[in-house]
């Protein structure tokens, strides 16, 4: 029967950790108790200490903070997540029983879930080692095979090495910094690390190359040396690659090597058809697995199973323990397996491989993508590339060929694609990986990422549609980066930035034109020039992304392009630019000469001012500038004199006269009007800045629209001769001869006038 404290502890436990997720605790205080935040909790320890509902308050403040600032929660773990979770828990009451029922207990706990690993992974005759760090496992292998080959390595420490020196090997595809780690914690110089590379002629180019290590291996002994441990991979962390395992092994028996297997790719030994090269992983002398990701449960710790037949070495070694609380390590993953059940465990390795056959099913049928995939048929990692090589060439030109700095750009591109498709497809998982050989891929691992973010189906599917949304775009984009550059080298007043690092269309940047200033007036006006026309240019309505470049980028007082699209008019952007980047220039040293301009100009305004009071009070008379009087004179005698405006030019920095202002606003306001010829060449409405218009646009001309307006005009005078000459009178001669002028080509502007005259 069920001790009803232990039952309490579990409910209590598992309702806090549901609490604690949710971010809803209710306390006594109400509103305020919800509203408390982390900033305002006092930092010394209170003397009469808290309730327990108002700790998980002060926990649940910590976990989520601000949420409405910060806009996400933590992720959803479910229940098989608390049941790991509540592991740790009672892994720490449990620690207080008795010791003999302790040590039942703990032993139980740890049989029962070693042989349900063992039996699950296919791994006959095994022990397991459970612990916190997924080196940690590797190491004390290590120190297990050094105390195998070293006899006095337990009593005299790295004095018994001195006879032969210790070599481990590992795959140059192995995860960064594996083997140093392993020589640092060892205490061994980082001589006793031999990376073997991968394949570079024949074979995967991410498995490691059997031939060489047997030589590698033949001379180290020939030197005196020992041979130690093989680090292979089953399920490369880039690309999800497996070596040759079984010729691994082979190679191992002959040398006395101990071989050790790790990867992603283990997982799939639950399945009920494996592939042969993962399967040759059964047989190694140890192996490293994760069910945490693989399964979605969280805090639980990663597993080393091995084979030793002394039990002495492996205590020796760290392997075992006689400690009673370090077997508790097992108990999330004891509790988090049972409540899985073989099936549930199975279902969830299933799913996540039936995901990466989606997703290489659908991307086969993409043109310029290129995946990386060892094995079609099982591989659960699908890694994917955009590349040109298999696109075929669109309309306007073609991006076939090899050019200087052609990998670097595709690597650019590529990682724009894979931090588009994880910011738009957050449940997909994607991230962005650096292999070797491929350069930057985007890799699909939904063993590592689906059972913790729910990856679905209908995930995967929408993963496909953004990727086929894209691919139009970076092809476009691609394309169009040379007609970009040759537009903007074509222009005095614009450089072009070789940016091989940039995703996008292409960087520019203004030069100003004046040679006179030294260097650092030179650099701070083309920077302020540069800012100025990113403003602008990030104002205007189009499709385009303007920006100042990245964070930490080389190039600076630049203008970034992004993304292009189909439709893009390279020639109208390159001269858009130009055009803004003069009128800010222009403006720039309006203000830099304003000074003594227009110091000038005010002292010329006031003379000419002064003068125009003088000539006022000449010509109206002394009388007229007294108030009271001149009131009076006006009443009786008004003076009919002329108001001439005047308006102070900056940029001549002198007074100019109003009457050209007047003319040139009524000009536009004609040319302004429907039946203005200027009026048929504006955009149409909604159409954006540096588009194309399309083929079969039914745009008018300006040509055709004047000379429409020429022919509706003449009719008009024709028709108003005809309606005269039905009036039985003479006709004056000079009215004949307007006429007859009238029926020439009137001037663009003066047609009012004309029409005024004949009438």
């Amino acid at each position: 029967m069920m001790d009803p404290t232990l039952a309490e502890m579990g409910n209590h436990l598992s309702d806090a950790m549901k609490i604690l997720e949710s971010g809803k605790l209710e306390t006594e205080q109400g509103q305020e108790g919800r509203k408390m935040s982390w900033k305002e909790i006092p930092g010394p320890l209170q003397g009469d200490g808290q309730d327990v509902v108002s700790i998980l308050q002060l926990v649940q403040n910590l976990m989520h903070g601000d949420d409405e600032e910060q806009g996400h929660r933590m992720q959803f773990v479910g229940e098989q997540g608390h049941m790991a979770l509540l592991g740790h828990s009672l892994a720490a009451y449990i620690s207080v029983l008795e010791r003999e029922r302790l040590r039942k207990l703990t032993t139980r706990i740890l049989s029962d879930t070693t042989l349900w690993l063992c039996r699950l992974f296919r791994y006959e005759n095994g022990s397991a080692y459970f612990h916190e760090d997924d080196r940690e496992g590797l190491l004390k292998v290590c120190r297990l095979v050094m105390n195998t080959h070293y006899e006095d390595f337990t009593t005299e420490g790295f004095t018994a090495l001195s006879s032969k020196h210790p070599v481990i090997y590992q795959s140059a595809a192995c995860r960064p910094g594996l083997g140093q780690h392993l020589c640092s914690q060892l205490g061994l110089p980082l001589s006793c690390l031999c990376v073997v590379p991968c394949n570079t002629m024949f074979g995967s180019l991410h498995q490691m190359d059997v031939a060489l290590l047997d030589k590698l291996v033949k001379d180290d002994r020939d030197s005196g040396k020992l041979p130690l441990l093989l680090i292979a991979n089953a399920g490369t962390p880039g690309a999800g690659h497996t070596d040759k395992l079984s010729r691994l092994k082979e190679l191992c028996v002959q040398y006395n090597m101990w071989l050790h297997v790790e990867g992603v790719n283990l997982a799939t030994l639950v399945l009920g058809q494996v592939s042969s090269t993962v399967t040759a992983a059964t047989k190694c002398d140890s192996m490293t697995l994760t069910p945490g990701p693989w399964l979605g449960l969280p805090a639980v710790p990663a597993v080393t199973l091995y084979r030793h037949e002394d039990p002495a070495l492996s205590l020796a070694a760290g392997l075992t323990s006689s400690q009673p609380v370090e077997k508790l390590r097992a108990l999330p993953l004891w509790l988090s397996l049972q409540y899985l059940g073989h099936d549930g465990i199975v279902e969830r390795i299933k799913h996540a491989s039936q995901l990466s056959q989606q997703l290489l099913e659908h991307l086969k049928t993409l043109a310029s993508i290129k995946t990386s995939v060892e094995d079609e048929l099982n591989s659960p990692v699908v890694v994917f590339r955009f590349s040109h090589e298999n696109s075929a060439p669109s309309s306007g030109g073609s991006v076939e060929g090899s050019y200087a700095g052609e990998r670097d750009i595709l690597d650019a591109f590529n990682r724009w694609l894979g931090d588009q498709l994880a910011e738009q497809v957050p449940l997909s998982g994607v991230d962005v990986v650096e292999l070797e050989d491929e350069g930057t891929c985007v890799r699909f691992s939904p063993l590592m990422t689906a059972a913790a973010l729910g990856t679905q189906e209908n995930d995967v599917a929408a993963l496909v549609e953004k990727l086929a949304e894209m691919i139009p775009l970076l092809c476009c984009t691609l394309r169009l980066r040379q007609d970009f550059r040759d537009e903007v080298l074509q222009q005095a007043s614009l450089s072009y930035i070789e940016d091989l690092n940039w995703p996008g269309l292409g960087v520019v940047r203004f030069e100003p034109r004046t040679t006179d200033l030294d260097e650092d007036k030179r650099q701070d006006r083309v920077e302020k020039i540069n800012s100025d026309l990113l403003k602008k240019l990030m104002e205007l309505d189009t499709d385009l992304n303007f920006s100042g470049g990245p964070e930490f980028s080389e190039e600076k007082n630049c203008i970034f392009i992004g993304i292009a699209t189909e439709d893009l008019d390279v020639a109208e952007l390159v001269e858009t630019i130009m055009s803004l980047g003069r009128d800010i220039e222009e403006s720039g040293k309006l203000f830099e000469n304003m000074t003594e301009v227009v110091r000038k100009g005010i002292q010329e305004a006031e003379l000419q001012l002064q003068k125009a009071n003088e000539e006022k009070l000449m010509e109206e008379g002394v009388l007229r500038q007294i108030p009271l009087v001149s009131s009076v004179l006006n009443w009786f005698s008004p003076v009919q004199a002329s108001v001439k405006g005047r308006t102070f030019n900056l940029a001549e920095g002198c007074l100019d006269s109003t009457e050209p202002v007047y003319s040139i606003k009524a000009q536009m306001r004609k040319e302004d009007s429907p039946d203005s010829p200027k009026a048929n060449t504006r955009r149409f409405p909604g159409q954006k800045l540096f588009r194309r218009p399309g083929a079969g646009s039914d745009s008018i001309s300006e040509t055709s629209s004047v000379s429409q307006l020429e022919e509706s005009f003449r009719e008009t005078l024709h028709s108003q001769a005809a309606d005269e000459a039905e009036v039985p009178q003479e006709r004056p001669a000079h009215i004949l001869e307007e006429t007859a002028i009238a029926d020439q080509r009137v001037p663009e502007g003066q047609e009012a006038e004309s029409v005024e005259t004949i009438r």
